[in-house]
């Protein structure tokens, strides 16, 4: 039987590699490593990765382990599954991968201005009724920004083809540029080495959302510093499902 949520949260409270500023408590704790990560934390120069909504911190602990020599920090809200990938790297001995628990909204304020280099978001709540909660949305792109080099490089990997053709009409519309484009990624010719290398890495969720058949899309795309951001207008047809075994609650068809 495996951990209950109670024995989690005591196990993050002392991991070293575990940062806890949940929206509820950030405002009279002030966190002290923005702008420091590097020096305070890893002890390197090397470029930061964060992941956006990481879940169990899978697909975090895998990049670490990938790439030696890059930062990886891994972001939710959600700590008893945090504690998963918390856990692993601390057996592994990685310490070049951290996990921060807060609320996304607010991720600016852990980072200083060009403090970031990429930036992962995988298999993201869609949030098909609420446009300001979709994090490719000009609500998030925006924040994104305030830590985020100029040119920064956003992956966009998930099973949703609703999050999919909202953010691709978001580049479309403000004129990003798009590095690489795939509605099927695992059926798609002529990848090269160093990006299969990266998109090997399945999460649990992952390989359940390809066994029942659906296309993992996934897309990569420059999000400049100057370049003024509005919404797209154009209407997108809702998926027919929220998550793995369960249907969409809303009765509309499609959404913006």
């Amino acid at each position: 039987m495996g951990k209950g949520k109670l024995a989690k949260f005591a196990d993050m409270e002392r991991y070293e590699n575990v940062f806890q500023y949940p929206f509820s408590v950030v405002d009279n704790v002030p966190f002290e490593m923005k702008g420091h990560w590097r020096e305070q934390y890893f002890h390197n120069d090397n470029p930061i990765v964060l992941e956006l909504g990481c879940g169990k911190g899978e697909y975090t602990v895998e990049l670490a382990q990938l790439y030696p020599n890059v930062n990886f920090i891994g972001v939710d809200i959600k700590g008893a599954r945090m504690w998963t990938g918390a856990t692993k790297a601390l057996e592994a001995g990685l310490k070049n991968v951290a996990f921060l628990r807060t609320n996304i909204e607010i991720i600016d304020r852990f980072f200083s201005e060009d403090e970031v280099q990429e930036i992962w978001l995988t298999f993201s709540d869609p949030q098909m009724k609420n446009v300001h909660k979709r994090l490719t949305s000009t609500f998030f792109l925006e924040r994104y920004r305030h830590f985020l080099v100029d040119n920064g490089i956003i992956h966009l990997k998930t099973d949703s083809n609703f999050l999919f053709t909202y953010t691709t009409y978001m580049v479309e519309h403000n004129e990003l540029p798009v590095l690489f484009r795939t509605t099927d990624l695992y059926h798609t010719e002529g990848i090269d080495e160093e990006t299969k290398k990266i998109l090997s890495i399945q999460t649990y969720y992952e390989s359940m959302w390809i066994e029942r058949g659906l296309n993992i899309k996934y897309m990569k795309f420059l999000l400049p510093q100057e370049k003024q951001l509005s919404e797209s207008e154009k209407e997108i047809e809702l998926d027919d499902y929220r998550s793995y075994h369960r249907d969409k609650r809303s009765s509309l068809d499609t959404a913006k």
